[in-house]
């Protein structure tokens, strides 16, 4: 069995020391890996994009151009972070005050979650599974599972079912036809 593992990281690229990259990942123009990163199988990081140490990512994540993925930050399998969306990871930053990763809040995303280009993940919030982050938002809360949030501040203006489709109120897709029901977390699939 061969355990050598096949990605694609471009010449351009920065990959330091004790990172581990999945099978068939991609890593585009000018990005940095910093080091004691974990990133998944089938994997694709756009041109200018920054992955901050300690940094874990699942598999299937799609991280579009010139978005940094500071530490305290957890992407679960299938993420999608669109075009110079950003999340943060100290909420009282000083530049004559730094105060390490001890200090970062964390964040994480959950499985097939999708974040909308420009939009902010203030740290400290989770964002549910298959969430949808309207492009522009600022997160500042945590998002439920299947929930649909648009503005500044992020508020949830519906659902959407696990194939990205906007969900009416008979909670079906009138896409896949999948079925949900309404629990204290987001949504679930019946």
């Amino acid at each position: 069995m061969d355990l050598k593992k096949e990605y694609f990281v471009h010449e351009s690229s920065y990959v330091d020391k004790n990172v581990s990259i999945g099978n068939n990942t991609k890593i585009w123009y000018f990005c940095h890996i910093q080091q004691d990163v974990i990133i998944g199988d089938n994997c694709s990081f756009g041109q200018n994009v920054n992955i901050a140490n300690n940094v874990k990512i699942g598999d299937g994540c799609r991280v579009q151009n010139n978005v940094s993925i500071y530490e305290g930050v957890e992407l679960g399998n299938n993420v999608f972070c669109g075009p110079s969306m950003v999340f943060t990871n100290d909420l009282t930053p000083r530049a004559d005050f730094p105060k390490g990763s001890v200090g970062y809040l964390k964040t994480f995303v959950d499985d097939g979650a999708s974040i909308g280009a420009n939009a902010t993940v203030v740290c400290g919030h989770n964002i549910g599974k298959r969430a949808m982050i309207a492009a522009g938002a600022v997160v500042t809360k945590d998002v439920k599972s299947h929930a649909l949030v648009a503005g500044v501040p992020a508020r949830q203006i519906g659902w959407v079912c696990k194939c990205g489709e906007r969900l009416g109120t008979s909670m079906k897709c009138s896409k896949c036809k999948k079925e949900y029901v309404e629990t204290e977390t987001g949504l679930e699939e019946k």
